[in-house]
């Protein structure tokens, strides 16, 4: 995704971009996001698979869920803010008003319409919703079972499509919880195979991976980057099933040369920040591009080099330590009380040695 803000910044006029064709691919950074979804369908289901597909409680669930979610977006909806009124506008429309403060507050960015503080704020606010969804999700899924559950979700949002005669269903800058809600639930269908028996385990879950998304594939190369960006309604639906069961594939410890680069150190690293990454890496990468690069560059391709070389290291670095600060403690803390607790316990032992060293 990191990539893709920097691609779509620097060359003007999504999807008919001015970029060398070269970099087409990374036209598709709207995939990582799908990829997100189902990988947090099948994160969230795989307790509840383990356990006949219970929630354990409405309540507390949503409120492990803002616990988690909330404090890093809360600061980075303020990190956001501050750029886009002081340094560069985060849209076209100009700078966030008082009604993005109230909806981007609320994770309302999904329903309501106002300027943006952060242009990836947008699935966050679909994030949410799939939240509130999710407890009746499971009970779907336990009442009636998996083909239920991706018949509920998915046959609404393909009559949708079908009945979008003259405009895409995704023109509109909101609304798309009840499109990617079959993407969300397709992970949680593939977090059954994980809990399933082991012929099911043993099945080549990576080959069929492949082979489900070779048709998808196929219909992009043949109709090019341009209409497979124009149709990714669609394409959303169709790669889904390819993702659920790569995730499957190695959640069941194959392909093992996938499953090692994965778990090596430097993806592990990466991982425990992530979302840090995708809160705050676009005004860096902005700023970058409109305020930065400027000074030192040539517009186009030794813009795009340029902030490759500067804005991608300073995105990486300032999630890390942003992690640090606003997700971490609240990672390894499932409330207020003990996270004031172990500071309090790390204070005290601080004291304690500064007392010994006297």
């Amino acid at each position: 995704m990191v990539l893709f803000h920097c691609w779509l910044y620097t060359f003007p006029g999504y999807p008919r971009s001015s970029a060398p064709p070269w970099l087409d691919g990374l036209m598709f950074g709207r995939l990582a996001v799908v990829f997100f979804l189902v990988l947090s369908g099948f994160s969230l289901a795989i307790s509840p698979a383990r356990h006949g597909w219970g929630s354990g409680g409405v309540a507390r669930f949503l409120r492990r869920r803002a616990w988690r979610i909330l404090p890093p977006y809360g600061a980075a909806l303020v990190m956001s803010l501050i750029i886009s009124w002081f340094v560069v506008p985060a849209s076209h429309s100009g700078p966030p008003t008082g009604l993005s403060i109230l909806v981007y507050g609320l994770l309302a960015q999904d329903v309501i319409t106002a300027p943006t503080p952060n242009g990836a704020f947008w699935s966050i606010g679909v994030e949410a919703e799939l939240y509130l969804l999710f407890p009746l999700l499971l009970f779907v899924r336990r009442r009636w079972g998996a083909a239920a559950l991706v018949a509920c979700v998915t046959l609404p949002v393909i009559a949708r499509g079908l009945m979008a005669v003259d405009a895409s269903p995704l023109e509109g800058a909101n609304r798309l919880a009840p499109h990617l809600a079959p993407v969300f639930a397709a992970g949680m269908v593939g977090a059954g195979i994980v809990v399933a028996s082991d012929r099911v385990r043993r099945l080549p879950w990576g080959w069929f991976a492949v082979l489900a998304a070779a048709p998808v594939l196929v219909l992009g190369v043949v109709r090019g980057a341009v209409w497979t960006v124009n149709h990714s309604f669609w394409v959303d639906l169709a790669v889904a099933p390819a993702m659920t069961m790569l995730i499957a594939a190695v959640a069941t410890g194959r392909p093992a040369v996938l499953v090692r680069l994965l778990t090596a150190r430097p993806f592990m690293s990466l991982g425990s920040f992530s979302y840090s990454l995708y809160l705050i890496h676009l005004p860096i990468v902005m700023v970058v591009i409109r305020r930065v690069a400027p000074h030192f560059v040539a517009p186009g391709l030794p813009t795009f080099g340029f902030t490759l070389i500067v804005g991608l290291p300073i995105s990486v670095l300032g999630a890390w330590l942003f992690a640090r600060i606003f997700e971490v403690p609240f990672k390894g803390n499932r409330s207020w009380k003990s996270m004031t607790a172990l500071y309090r316990s790390r204070w005290a032992g601080r004291n304690a040695r500064d007392l010994r060293r006297r």
